[in-house]
This record gives structure tokens, C-alpha cells and sequence, in this order.
């Protein structure tokens, strides 16, 4: 016979909570464990990345900028009268002399303001030449008369003296004698007047040739002008060197086509005497001063050169930083040609310094990988960067002399503390 159990179902459904019970609290504890691990480290390549030791020694601060070589002296040539391009006789690239005549201008207008103003002077010069004639004519007709007005003195003063004697001896009235006298003195008037008429001639004849002189050279200036502007009209280079290309944004300029006074017609430069212009960023151009040493990579060699001046504006976030080329110039170089230009700025003896990450800004605290020792994984810390140079940066906490470090850009691994490396 069976006998039936008692508390059956209540044991069972105990049973199963105790259980439920358990399975929730081991869900919750692998839950929490697995919230608790690092994600796994990522796998890297070694050779895609570029490691670099830290080091302890002297380093170089140098600042790096792009730029192009121009010429050390260069001039445009422009238009000194309106005119029409009649003739481009030569190119940009050609070497020129100083009279080569790199344009011919025409101008009618001002070729027969030239021809009048010829004419005009030479009319004024032909009257200069009648008025010196008319003078010496008008001296003459003088001379003649004071000379005829002293013959005449001589002899009244003669004829008074004659007849005072005889007026003494009463052989004459004594009122023949007074009337000689009186016209002797009249005519001695009458010689000094014309004295003095001879003696001021010649100020009066200065005076009128100065006149007349004044009115040639006047004219002979204004022809001289003109003059000057029709042989303007054949444009020369101005001094030795080499035609080149106007610069932008001004146009070169065409046969037949017309051109007013102070239009560019061309730039010369000379080609051997180069300086080289960089850009650098407006952040680096602080320690730059004018005297500093530099070198300027052409792509065909190297030349030293030195800071000659610095340009005080901004644009487009970097600065025109002028250098003197000391060295020879290597071939190749011409103008325009681009190069690369390094200054130094000063030597750092006995700092802790790392080639200079992607990521490297002076005086900044950025988070950089430092490869283990066994070079198996890199581990991420807090590396404080001081001054900079082109290739290297100075390290002023968080690294020491022989850590090794990725420069590589790492910003894909941003989220990772560590990095495997491969």
C-alpha cells in the first residue's frame, strides 16, 4: 500500500528557487567580471610603425619653410608715354643689356609735338642770331654818333679858346667870344651824355640777348622732352640681367595693343645674384632674427646663406622670411625655382630630446606609446615636451635617455592603453 509524502510540491518549488536563485547571482558575478577586463590589446605591425630612442646630448633647433629663389635686384619696365606696342623684339629668358630695346611703342601725337617743338626753337635761335646783329648794328650807328658829337666838342672847344684870346687882344667883340664858349659847353654836355649812352649799352644789349636766351632754352627743354619721349618710345631694358615674365597679377602685354604711361611692360632681374624667400609658420618665425645661419636645399645642391630681413606681416598663417646666399650658386639655380630652406636658431647642449612625433607641438603634454623593453608590447604615458627643432623635440618630463617611443600617428588607438606589436 503507498503511502502518500507530505510537503512534495512545497520542497520542489523551494528547490527551484534556491537554484534560480544561484544561477542569477553567477550571471551577475561573470557579468560584472567581464565588464571588469581591458579590451584586448591590438595588434600592430612594427614595421609600419616609426619607433625612435630618446637620447641625452646637444641638439640643433632649427626651423624648417618651403619657399622660392628670386632675384636679389629686380625692376620693372615701364611705359613713360601712352603709345601702341608696335614690335616685341625679345622674349622672356633672353639675357638683355642695359640699351637692349626690349619694345617698340608708336605714337603719332607725340612724334609731331616733337617735330614742332624742333621747329620752335630753331625759329627762336634764328632770332637770337637777327636781335645780336641789330644790336651790333644799333652800337655802331652809336659809335658814330659820339664820335661825330666829340669832333664837334673839339673843335667849339678849339674855336672858344680861339676867340677868348683874340677878345683879350680886342681884335674880337666880347660877345662873339661868350657865344663860342656857351656852344663849346653844350657840346661837352652832349659828349658825356653820349659817353654815358655807350657806357650803359652794353648792359641794355646783356639784358635783351638774356631775354631771348631764356625763350631758346625754354624751348630747347620742352624739344629736349619730347624728344626724350619719342626715344622712350623704344623701351630698353634698363640695366644688365634677364627678361622675365611679369609678375602675377599683372599681364603681359601684346602687339597692337595700347598702353598708357606707367603700365608695366616688363621685369629685369639678374639671374646671378639670387636670395632665397621661405614661408615660415607664423608659430616657429618667433626666435628668428635677421643674421641667423641657414641653408637652402635646391635639389642640386646645398648653399649656406644667412637671415637678411624679416617680413612683418602675416599671410596665410606664415611669414616671408628673407636669406642671403653666401655660397655659389649650384647649376640649375634660377628664379622661381623651389627650395627648402633651414635656419638655425641655436644649439641646446646636454637636454633629453626624441625625434619629433606627427603629433609634436613645443611646450605641449601629449600621451605617447613607449615600447617595453622586450619589445613586445608599447604602453601609453604622458610625455612633456619643451623647445623643437625641425627633427627633434626636447623632452621635459614623462621619458628618459633610452625609452624607446612610436612617433608614428597612433590617434586609431586613442581608446587602447597598450598596443602588441608584431
Amino acid at each position: 500500500m503507498d503511502v502518500p509524502r507530505k510537503d512534495v510540491r512545497r520542497r520542489k518549488i523551494l528547490r527551484w528557487t534556491v537554484f534560480g536563485v544561484v544561477a542569477a547571482a553567477a550571471i551577475s558575478g561573470i557579468w560584472y567580471g567581464v565588464s571588469r577586463l581591458k579590451p584586448a590589446a591590438p595588434e600592430v605591425e612594427m614595421s609600419a610603425l616609426w619607433p625612435d630612442t630618446v637620447k641625452r646630448g646637444s641638439m640643433l633647433r632649427e626651423v624648417h619653410g618651403l619657399g622660392t629663389l628670386v632675384p636679389e635686384e629686380t625692376m620693372l619696365i615701364p611705359a613713360t608715354t601712352d603709345g601702341r606696342v608696335e614690335q616685341i623684339p625679345i622674349k622672356p629668358g633672353t639675357p638683355v643689356k642695359a640699351d637692349s630695346i626690349v619694345m617698340v611703342l608708336a605714337n603719332p601725337d607725340l612724334e609731331t609735338a616733337a617735330l614742332d617743338a624742333q621747329f620752335a626753337l630753331k625759329a627762336a635761335e634764328a632770332d637770337t642770331d637777327n636781335l645780336k646783329v641789330t644790336l651790333e648794328k644799333a652800337l655802331l650807328d652809336m659809335k658814330s654818333t659820339a664820335a661825330q658829337v666829340t669832333a664837334d666838342y673839339s673843335t667849339a672847344r678849339l674855336q672858344a679858346d680861339r676867340d677868348v684870346a683874340l677878345a683879350k687882344e680886342s681884335l674880337l667883340p666880347a660877345v662873339d667870344a661868350r657865344i663860342s664858349e656857351v656852344k663849346a659847353e653844350q657840346l661837352a654836355k652832349r659828349n658825356a651824355i653820349e659817353e654815358q649812352r655807350l657806357a650803359i649799352n652794353g648792359a641794355a644789349e646783356e639784358a635783351q640777348l638774356a631775354a631771348q636766351r631764356v625763350k631758346v632754352e625754354q624751348l630747347r627743354a620742352d624739344y629736349n622732352l619730347k624728344k626724350s619721349q619719342v626715344e622712350q618710345l623704344r623701351v630698353r631694358a634698363g640695366f644688365d640681367g634677364m627678361l622675365q615674365q611679369l609678375p602675377s597679377p599683372l599681364t603681359p602685354v601684346e602687339v597692337g595693343q595700347k598702353v598708357t604711361a606707367g603700365t608695366p611692360l616688363g621685369k629685369v632681374a639678374q639671374p646671378s645674384k639670387l636670395k632665397a624667400e621661405l614661408k615660415i609658420a607664423e608659430t616657429q618665425v618667433k626666435d628668428i632674427v635677421i643674421g641667423l645661419a641657414a641653408v637652402v636645399d635646391t635639389r642640386n645642391g646645398l648653399i649656406n646663406g644667412h637671415v637678411s630681413r624679416i617680413d612683418p606681416s602675416i599671410i596665410n598663417g606664415t611669414v616671408t622670411v628673407d636669406v642671403k646666399l653666401d655660397g655659389q650658386l649650384p647649376p640649375g639655380a634660377r628664379p622661381d625655382l623651389s627650395v627648402d630652406g633651414t635656419v638655425q636658431i641655436e644649439k641646446l647642449d646636454n637636454v633629453v630630446y626624441v625625434g619629433k612625433p606627427v603629433f609634436g607641438q613645443e611646450n605641449a603634454t601629449v600621451q605617447i606609446f613607449k615600447i617595453d623593453p622586450d619589445g613586445k608590447y608599447a604602453q601609453k604615458v604622458k610625455a612633456t615636451f619643451g623647445r623643437s627643432s625641425v627633427s627633434y623635440i626636447e623632452i621635459r618630463d614623462g621619458l628618459k635617455p633610452g625609452d624607446r617611443v612610436i612617433l608614428s600617428e597612433m590617434s586609431q588607438y586613442d581608446a587602447y592603453d597598450r598596443i602588441r606589436l608584431n
